[in-house]
């Protein structure tokens, strides 16, 4: 595999950390903290870097600003719903600015509704910040979204798609 032109399999452990920094991750089943806050969950991938929190504190307060959190910055995992979580996991993976975001059926665990308005928050947070997300779904739904479609069988690439419905970054 090669990320940003460095094959991964031969680059170093250093190497391989700043390439991480450069990914932001959607799981599935959100991956939060549950004795840290919205906002200290949120904020995780900038405080791991060693950076002072007043220098990402007014951004990361944005950032949950748009995703609706704004009033449940101090909320813990467990006291939210199953959107909240999967937003604050949304502003988690776009926070320290990444180049790319993987999404890993980021509509799974959530409702018809709550699934189409993360997934229209997913394409804008990606699209204003000219991101790149790449998603895993089973979604024929999130599929028909997407501007390029990779299908894939036993781990290889069966079928590659271009469907152009106006929808997801390639």
């Amino acid at each position: 595999v090669s990320l940003f032109g460095v094959e991964t399999t031969e680059a170093s452990r250093k190497t391989l950390t700043r390439l991480r920094r450069r990914i932001g991750v959607v799981y599935q089943d959100f991956r939060l903290l549950d004795h840290l806050s919205a906002y200290e969950n949120a904020a995780l991938p900038l405080r791991v870097t060693g950076r002072h929190e007043r220098e990402y504190r007014d951004d990361v307060m944005e950032l949950l600003q748009w995703v609706g959190l704004g009033d449940r910055v101090q909320a813990k995992p467990t006291t939210l719903s199953g959107g909240e979580q999967q937003r604050v996991a949304i502003a988690r993976a776009i926070a320290s600015d990444p180049a790319v975001v993987l999404a890993d059926e980021p509509t799974g665990n959530l409702d018809a509704e709550n699934g189409a308005k993360m997934m229209d928050m997913l394409d804008q947070l990606t699209r204003r910040s000219g991101k790149t997300l790449v998603m895993v779904t089973h979604s024929q739904e999130i599929v028909s979204r997407a501007d390029r479609v990779l299908r894939m069988r036993s781990g290889r690439v069966v079928e590659n798609d271009s469907p152009g419905t106006g929808g997801l970054p390639s």
